[in-house]
């Protein structure tokens, strides 16, 4: 339950404000430090900045070469679905039932690509009853199956998953998903005469710290292509685009989109239908996490947040991620010392082992805002315990 006294109507002329500086349903303030003077909860805060976000939706459909569709699985939460929506984004990446309906009842006319490349039986039916006309594999037994549960997929647009080296990326993803140069030859022929368009896609993985991964797979797209002596309508450049966090400056995303681009018209592609599946760029900077100092025992803070909750990422693969004490002055960094986290469970690995730097004098009560957690903080977190937390605000900065 929301326990924040603030909302929509504490903004000024809230009506003269563009759709993404309206969330709906999530009470809005001007800082942080107003949604915590209000709060009356045990748990964290999830801060969402529709602004960020917005920002973020421009860049992409201002400079990558092709259509923008969002991750869902990065934050599936509604109010961001509606800020992307109204900032331009109409097409999202998919991969279940559940994020079938959660778009179909926020956005609606969205266009859902279902691109996990293994799906129950049910979900290819349920999706392709749903309307949805886009679906990945990336072996030949996934293709049988949509083909059977589609009665023929005729009218589908099949998109083949390449297993890729993930060279530079922070998280890797090859080894779960993705057809080997071999087999992709023998996917793309037997789908190429059964479905109504065939494209193929890949992912370089999470947070990928160098350009040239991108054009290293566009290179062996065109490889395969021509081996698989087939045509294709469309290539799925998939994500992997990179935020900065500490210790981690990746180039910027227009070196990226310049570097795609480049690559497109290098290898003979500029003609075909490009897609990206932009997650954490598009969301990442645009949420945070407010946890509070319940104890402090020497180096170590024990919070109201932890590794079952929105620092996944933190506890399970020591990332580190911005944060300061709410109420510093921006660029505080004198008489700072390094802390151990722990979160609230009874659970001794609830812990984020990799120091984090804050003020030395920090102690029990103070909020500490973790940024950067808008992309699979929110997603990741869990009730275990009983110490998740059901409060999003939306902070208008």
């Amino acid at each position: 339950m929301v326990t924040l006294s603030a909302s929509v109507s504490s903004l000024a002329q809230p009506a003269l404000l563009p759709d993404f500086d309206r969330p709906s349903g999530l009470p809005v303030f001007q800082s942080v430090k107003e949604a915590i003077a209000t709060y009356e909860g045990e748990t964290a805060i999830h801060v969402l900045y529709p602004r960020t976000i917005a920002r973020a939706a421009a860049t992409f459909l201002d400079g990558f070469p092709g259509k923008v569709l969002y991750a869902v699985k990065a934050n599936p939460h509604p109010a961001i679905l509606r800020v992307l929506a109204s900032s331009g984004i109409r097409d999202f990446d998919i991969a279940s039932i559940r994020e079938i309906d959660l778009v179909r009842s926020t956005v609606p006319g969205a266009v859902l690509y279902l691109m996990h490349p293994v799906k129950s039986r049910r979900t290819v039916r349920y999706a392709y009853a749903a309307g949805v006309r886009h679906m990945a594999f990336d072996c030949l037994d996934e293709l049988s199956k949509i083909f059977e549960e589609t009665d023929g997929a005729g009218d589908l647009t099949l998109h083949l998953r390449l297993a890729v080296p993930n060279g530079h990326a922070a998280m890797p993803l090859a080894g779960k998903f993705g057809a080997t140069f071999e087999d992709a030859v023998t996917c793309l022929q037997k789908a190429r005469p059964a479905c109504a368009r065939l494209g193929v896609s890949f992912h370089v993985g999470s947070q990928c710290m160098d350009v040239a991964d991108y054009r290293q797979t566009l290179a062996y797209v065109r490889k395969l292509i021509d081996q698989a002596g087939v045509a294709i309508d469309s290539i799925d450049c998939g994500g992997g685009f990179p935020v900065t966090y500490p210790g981690m400056t990746p180039p910027p995303l227009t070196t990226y989109f310049s570097t795609i681009k480049a690559a497109l018209r290098s290898y003979g592609f500029e003609k075909l239908e490009i897609l990206g599946e932009p997650g954490r760029a598009l969301c990442a900077e645009g949420g945070s996490t407010l946890t509070r100092v319940e104890l402090r025992k020497g180096q170590d803070l024990y919070l109201n947040d932890g590794g079952y909750g929105s620092l996944y990422d933190a506890a399970r693969f020591e990332w580190n991620f911005p944060a300061h004490r709410v109420g510093d002055p921006a660029g505080t960094a004198n008489n700072s010392a390094e802390f151990r986290l722990f979160g609230p469970t009874c659970d001794a690995s609830d812990v984020i082992a990799k120091p984090f730097r804050l003020p030395a004098d920090i102690q029990e009560g103070d909020w500490i805002e973790i940024g950067h957690l808008g992309a699979y903080g929110q997603a990741l977190s869990t009730n275990f315990n009983g110490f998740q937390s059901d409060t999003t605000v939306a902070v208008m900065a």
